[in-house]
């Protein structure tokens, strides 16, 4: 029987996030979907979102639009156990001084996870190789933004490393909030069927093509969905998730990790959590969500 969240425990606020974590019995948050950038680009990034209404139809402010220490310290206090710093390229010539940015992030910045990321371009599988032997633990890419296939030839080499290494890349393939040449569940499943031992990361659960990236989750082992902005309130004006798939999440406790996106996000990332609690599932699938899958995919400490 589904042991219910109390009400009153439930956030409303970032300060009072820590009362839950304490409620459900967890040392803190395995949130696997944070971005951190080197300061000129993520200007261009809160510039792009400035400029949402145009692109999107709708308003995107950035809550957390802060000096990067302050972004940090914040995380601290809601709780992460480890910071993710994930960027992506969107073209040839980006990745490798993005991941050189990246492991010095990790490197400065206490309990950070060091990231990378890659593109289709020659020496890809290089240069993914050195960031694994430099200690990268976590890998981004976006399918509509860098505008490429997954299974795009030049991402061989990168991918069996990626194989044979079981370094989670958070993948970013669904349809939302904008569509690609290359965006959808089908071009994932080609990739996966050339390399059936990946551990990928759907971001945002591959919305709105829910069932059908929740279809990949299922058929292979190392497929997960990231919770970042579904089943908030400003996602739901969008890309809702069906009532069938909300009750289908159930059964996928160990495939959902906790995601959020910050701090590019357009409300508090409290509200995060309220939306995958009013979800229903009870205190174990939040445990799960919020601490133990992500934990266990990233080898955080199980005392936090």
């Amino acid at each position: 029987m589904t042991e219910t969240i109390a009400e009153h425990m439930i956030p409303l606020t970032d300060e009072q996030i820590p009362d839950l974590l304490d409620y459900l019995g967890i040392p803190g948050l395995a949130d696997i979907h944070v971005h951190f950038l080197p300061e000129p680009m993520l200007e261009k990034v809160w510039a792009y979102f400035d400029e949402a209404e145009q692109r999107y139809g709708r308003c995107w402010p950035i809550t957390y639009r802060m000096a990067e220490d302050a972004r940090i310290q914040r995380l601290r206090e809601i709780g992460l156990a480890a910071i993710p710093a994930l960027s992506y390229a969107h073209k040839a010539g980006m990745a490798s001084w993005l991941n050189d940015w990246a492991a010095r992030f990790a490197e400065r910045v206490d309990g950070a996870l060091h990231c990378a990321t890659f593109y289709p371009e020659p020496g890809v599988g290089s240069y993914v190789r050195q960031a694994i032997d430099a200690g990268a633990q976590l890998f981004k890419i976006h399918i509509q933004v860098g505008g490429f296939a997954p299974h795009d030839a030049l991402l061989d080499e990168a991918w069996e490393v990626l194989e044979q290494s079981r370094i989670p890349v958070v993948i970013h393939a669904g349809s939302a909030p904008l569509s690609g040449n290359y965006t959808g569940p089908q071009n994932v499943r080609i990739l996966l069927e050339k390399y059936p031992d990946l551990v990928l990361v759907i971001a945002h659960m591959g919305m709105p093509e829910y069932h059908e990236f929740a279809d990949l989750a299922e058929a292979f082992s190392g497929v997960y969905l990231d919770t970042t902005m579904v089943g908030t309130d400003f996602t739901n004006e969008f890309a809702p998730m069906p009532q069938s798939y909300i009750s289908r999440l159930a059964s996928l406790q160990d495939k959902v990790i906790l995601g959020s996106d910050y701090p590019n996000i357009p409300y508090p990332y409290a509200h995060q959590l309220q939306a995958l609690a009013r979800l229903g599932h009870g205190k174990s699938w939040m445990r799960a969500v919020l601490w133990e899958n992500g934990a266990r995919l990233l080898g955080l400490s199980q005392a936090g």
